[in-house]
């Protein structure tokens, strides 16, 4: 895996993944589609990977689900300068299928070198996807949404894709909504973590977070 530990900027990060070509998403896209937010944000959101509206406009989550997203996070006080949001995948896939394997890899050090720069108080992870690499559970995100977990010196807090909203109505917007309001909690220092070993039973689901991410942090915490 690609070290970019000594990139000190976003910035620069930004640079060379706008000529990367680690993988086949490099030949099919129009545009690489880094981040969007400061290095100051407290709050990261990660999300799959784009669409079709931000492989044109180079931005995350310009349509519908985007502007959900955003709707949300500002009824709970969360404005636009305290969010920066990424996705796993850089490069959209063809079709909007899932990223394969060796896609998740080659963006991997990306994602991560943001993590640390950014350095949040609270990751949001939207959907099955972003969840299961950045928590090792087999468990699906209707099981382990709705709390949060202490996760490589921060917080962690897994909900649905503001997709599924669009698609499930107003019950899974006021689940999202639900889960925005825990995020809102943390940065105002009312709630700690709802499970401080960040385990979701024992029946192989979750376990610590900062056991592995699938090789996201290596071996020890940053």
């Amino acid at each position: 895996m690609t070290d970019l530990g000594h990139v000190k900027t976003l910035e620069e990060l930004e640079a060379l993944a706008s000529s990367c070509t680690g993988c086949v998403l490099s030949e099919s896209r129009t545009t690489v589609v880094f981040a969007s937010g400061t290095q100051q944000a407290r709050v990261m959101v990660v999300g799959e990977g784009p669409g079709q509206q931000e492989d044109e406009q180079g931005v995350p989550f310009v349509g519908r689900s985007g502007q959900l997203l955003m709707s949300l996070l500002s009824e709970a006080g969360i404005e636009r300068d305290d969010v920066y949001i990424a996705n796993v995948v850089k490069c959209r896939p063809p079709r909007n299928r899932d990223p394969r394997q060796d896609e998740i890899d080659a963006c991997k050090p990306y994602l991560r070198r943001q993590i640390e720069l950014v350095d949040p108080r609270v990751v949001v992870t939207l959907g099955n996807f972003s969840s299961k690499l950045l928590m090792p559970t087999t468990l699906g995100i209707t099981r382990i949404r709705g709390q949060a977990y202490e996760w490589w010196g921060r917080h962690l807090v897994p909900t649905f894709h503001p997709a599924a909203a669009l698609r499930g109505g107003e019950s899974v917007t006021n689940d999202i909504r639900s889960d925005v309001a825990l995020v809102r909690s943390l940065l105002d220092g009312r709630l700690a973590s709802s499970t401080e070993d960040a385990a979701v039973g024992r029946d192989g689901g979750v376990e610590n977070p900062e056991d592995e991410q699938l090789d996201l942090f290596g071996a020890t915490p940053l």
